[in-house]
């Protein structure tokens, strides 16, 4: 990636306003770069800024509000689709009924919180809504801390016909060799489910927050390209998340440099290609993609 490539998809931002879609996990002290609103047109200057093409918007609340609201951006400023909210224990298909009346085709996924639930083994117990979310041809995004990814692979297992996408790899726990020796052993056994793709996006949370150099990511991003392949994982900044850690800019340069050893088809496929394919985003939807912090 020594050069800017043909189209970079943000698979993983966020826009919320603390008034409507209060963010209580953020701590005002050590947080204080985050600790605001950020808009759409944040998030267009972001995107200019750093030649990325478009941006799939990503849910941090449980809201159906912010799911309305994110699903009314998609197709103005290169937002090219939302994954959003919805209460999988609740009637799913009238809920995404009411999002597609409002925003037809805007919604490409939908999140639970997981890594927030109070009981940390809650979301296997929403299959049945899961299930539904996949039976409306929509991805299910899996946010888990390193000691919930087991129940990727056994939500994987369960409903082999969804598609899910792993945020952030898994929150892989950088600073802690035992733990990340644990949660390589899960990744890669997660990765032989062929309908799971995995985000390569968040992971500085993980690391030293100032101190982090491309060469503390590389073996997490190594034990990924092995695990998955890049026609399964796909690019997102955790803006503004990622601010707490040096910023879009630092986060998009180490990753240039993390797969500079790929031929140009394959950081295709990281940077834009199983975007497309597994969010269904338009005309390259082709394209292979595969059928801790309490940060979103």
């Amino acid at each position: 990636m020594s050069a800017a490539p043909a189209e970079l998809i943000d698979a993983h931002a966020h826009v919320w306003d603390l008034a409507t879609t209060p963010q209580p996990w953020i701590d005002p002290a050590s947080m204080a770069a985050i600790d605001r609103d950020f808009s759409l047109a944040d998030l267009a200057a972001v995107r200019t800024e750093n030649q990325i093409t478009g941006t799939v918007l990503v849910q941090s609340a449980h809201s159906a509000a912010e799911t309305f609201a994110l699903c009314a951006a998609v197709d103005h400023q290169n937002v090219l689709g939302a994954v959003g909210w919805v209460d999988l224990a609740g009637d799913v298909p009238a809920q995404l009924g009411a999002v597609e009346a409002h925003s037809p085709g805007a919604l490409v996924g939908i999140r639970h919180l997981a890594h927030q639930d109070a009981d940390p083994r809650a979301l296997l117990g929403l299959g049945e809504g899961i299930a539904a979310v996949g039976a409306a041809g929509l991805a299910v995004d899996l946010v888990l801390r390193p000691d919930q990814l087991d129940q990727a692979v056994t939500l994987a297992d369960t409903h082999p016909q969804v598609r899910f996408v792993l945020d952030h790899l898994g929150n892989p726990p950088l600073l802690d060799g035992e733990a990340l020796r644990a949660w390589t052993v899960t990744l890669s056994e997660l990765a032989r489910r062929e309908n799971v793709v995995a985000k390569l996006s968040g992971i500085t949370m993980g690391a030293d927050h100032q101190a982090w150099t491309p060469a503390d990511l590389e073996p997490v991003v190594a034990t990924a390209l092995t695990a998955f392949g890049p026609d399964r994982l796909l690019l997102g900044t955790d803006w503004p998340v990622v601010r707490l850690t040096g910023g879009a800019r630092r986060w998009l340069a180490a990753v240039t440099e993390l797969l500079a050893g790929l031929s140009e088809t394959e950081r295709a496929a990281i940077c834009a290609g199983t975007a497309r394919g597994v969010y269904r985003l338009g005309s390259d939807s082709s394209a292979t993609g595969g059928g801790g912090s309490a940060h979103p």
